[in-house]
């Protein structure tokens, strides 16, 4: 089946993801995350983007980022995506034995409203989510702990947000989200669908070529098949 043209505009937010092929973990040490940080900063350097908000799972990470100009999110992404394979399989003595990623990464525009918060929440709500620590100023791989605790220096790589950061931010983040929006945000991040209200996703499905992330997956249901072919056969 042909790929589906990614198009992402500049000045558009848009929540990035990937994970390791088959679930693996892509992280098994500080140092790994750690070295994964530097690309992503070697790689701002070459590629510039805004980069909102990140965090670093064991087996895939998160991003929000803000392209300026067409084209400027695949360019970041193709190089980020490639370096890191290269790296990890080179130090894991693994060159030539496959895929790193399970694909290409999966994005999806959000609107830079409440929506914009409750994505920016689900990524750096992850470790908590995931039980991997009781307080998000645990987890050092994120862009939480990066704003709170790093220095001016690495606090650098991140951009201002395209709305006021929240006073409590930290109480917001760790607040659990509502089923309805869990469901939401994961629905997206497994369709593609844009996130937002629903006259502007409407409004950037048809801008963006997105109607595919609205139509049922896989194939058509056999007993629907058989009954248009039958119903095609009567004269």
């Amino acid at each position: 089946m042909p790929k589906t043209k990614r198009i992402a505009p500049g000045g558009m937010v848009f929540h990035v993801l990937n994970r390791g092929v088959g679930r693996m973990r892509l992280f098994h040490s500080d140092d790994d995350y750690a070295a994964f940080e530097r690309i992503i900063e070697e790689t701002l350097e070459l590629r510039p983007m805004r980069l909102l908000a990140y965090c670093l799972m064991p087996n895939h990470w998160h991003m929000v980022l803000y392209p300026q100009r067409n084209g400027d999110l695949s360019s970041f992404m193709q190089r980020l995506s490639v370096t890191h394979a290269t790296r990890w399989q080179r130090f894991t003595h693994r060159d030539g034995t496959g895929h790193v990623y399970q694909g290409r990464f999966k994005s999806f525009p959000v609107e830079t409203d409440e929506y914009f918060y409750q994505v920016v929440r689900y990524v750096e709500r992850n470790p908590l989510r995931a039980n991997l620590v009781d307080d998000l100023d645990q987890w050092r791989w994120s862009s939480f702990w990066r704003y709170r605790n790093g220095t001016a220096r690495t606090k650098a790589i991140l951009s201002p947000w395209p709305l006021d950061r929240p006073k409590e931010w930290k109480t917001y983040v760790e607040r659990p989200h509502t089923e309805a929006e869990q469901l939401a945000i994961e629905r997206c991040i497994r369709r593609g669908n844009p996130f937002g209200s629903a006259d502007w996703s409407k409004c950037m499905i048809e801008k963006l070529g997105l109607e595919s992330t609205l139509r049922p997956r896989g194939r058509p249901r056999k007993y629907e098949k058989n009954k248009k072919n039958k119903e095609s056969s009567v004269p």
